[in-house]
C-alpha cells in the first residue's frame, strides 16, 4: 500500500523527540562530544532555563566551564522586553547557575 509522502513526512516528524520541533533560526553550537558526557538533556536543560527566564530561545550553547563543569547557556527574548538575557545550566545537575541580562547598548567603533 503506497502512502502520499505527506503522510511519510508526518510520522518522521512525529518520531522525533519533544521539542525538536522547534524554529530552525535558533543558532546552536553543541558538540556531539559534550552532549555524550551531559547528564542532562537540551531539552530538560531548556524546560529549566524556561521556567527561571519565560520567553522565546535564540540560541544555545555547551561548553566546558573550568575542568568538570559543563554548562548550556540559553539565549532567551524575554516575552515583553528588549535585549537578550542568558541563563547559564548546568547540564550535570539541572541547575541554573546565572542569569545574565545582555546589555542593548551598543558601543560605538567611531573614533572623534
Amino acid at each position: 500500500m503506497k502512502r502520499p509522502l505527506s503522510m511519510l513526512a508526518l510520522i518522521a516528524a512525529l518520531s522525533l523527540p519533544a521539542g525538536r520541533l522547534v524554529a530552525q533560526d535558533v543558532k546552536r553550537d553543541v558538540p556531539d562530544s559534550l552532549v555524550s558526557k551531559a547528564k542532562i538533556s537540551e531539552d530538560s536543560a531548556r524546560a529549566v532555563a524556561l521556567k527561571r527566564v519565560p520567553g522565546t530561545v535564540e540560541g544555545v550553547a555547551l561548553a566546558k566551564s573550568g575542568k568538570t563543569r559543563l554548562v548550556y547557556t540559553f539565549k532567551v527574548q524575554r516575552n515583553g522586553r528588549t535585549g537578550v538575557t542568558d541563563v547559564l545550566v548546568n547540564a550535570n545537575t539541572g541547575k541554573v547557575i546565572a542569569v545574565r541580562r545582555e546589555s542593548t547598548k551598543r558601543r560605538s567603533t567611531t573614533r572623534h
